[in-house]
């Protein structure tokens, strides 16, 4: 038994591993999402202008939806290394668990996505006048409690959705409605956090981003083989 839990571990950061280098090579996901995001933020600073309390009402939606639609197009990408010359079919014929292949991509999602919220969160705090000082400790926690949950559902979704025609398309159809619970949390916690409110009373919003990032992590677990098989 111990064995086969290290063997897992390997697989999964073999597979995790892979992902990273190929970008540390080409840098393109997290240039092109990140580019993305940040212009998202700009143009949301310049569309949106609620005055002296923009920092409240506005901010929370421009930092989410930057997240929100930058991890789509990581997620796009991700999956389109693997459909690039049948490197898909070539990782299901290695004898890897499919759930530790299932971690290894979640995993480089969710490292993929919390690069883009370091770029995120300062860039919006720039343009909104966001103290970091203050709260910093805050953002940090909603960032880190809503990552894996995208993560983990966008993964298992990218998946289903790798041998489709117009992927991008339905991929994005089928993952924003399922990451409603964990980006509207996240939109209210960050906005209770602007507004001033203690980190205490964010605890319901990390407990409802936590138990959907823990119900689709399980859900990837146990379904990712079967959709991910030809």
């Amino acid at each position: 038994m111990v064995n086969y839990e290290l063997g897992w571990r390997r697989q999964a950061w073999l597979v995790f591993a892979k992902d990273l280098k190929v970008e540390l090579c080409t840098g393109e996901v997290l240039m092109t999402s990140g580019f993305f995001a940040v212009l998202v933020v700009v143009i949301g600073s310049l569309s949106f202008y609620a005055g002296p309390d923009a920092q409240v009402l506005v901010a929370p939606g421009v930092i989410w939806v930057a997240v929100a639609f930058a991890s789509v197009l990581v997620l796009s990408r991700t999956w389109q290394r693997e459909r690039e010359n049948d490197a898909l079919s070539g990782l299901l014929s290695l004898p890897i668990e499919r759930s530790a292949i299932f971690a290894g991509k979640a995993l480089g999602v969710l490292v993929f996505i919390v690069c883009i919220q370091l770029v995120v969160v300062p860039v919006t705090a720039l343009f909104f006048d966001i103290s970091l000082v203050k709260h910093g400790v805050g953002l940090t926690l909603l960032c880190l409690f809503a990552t894996p949950g995208i993560a983990a559902a966008g993964t298992l979704f990218g998946a289903m959705t790798a041998r489709t025609g117009a992927r991008d398309l339905v991929l994005a159809s089928v993952l924003f409605p399922l990451l409603a619970p964990t980006l509207l949390a996240a939109v209210a916690g960050t906005r209770e956090l602007l507004g001033g409110a203690p980190i205490e009373q964010l605890v319901d919003y990390l407990k409802l981003m936590g138990v959907f990032a823990v119900v689709f992590t399980a859900g990837g677990f146990g379904m990712f083989g079967a959709l991910i098989e030809p």
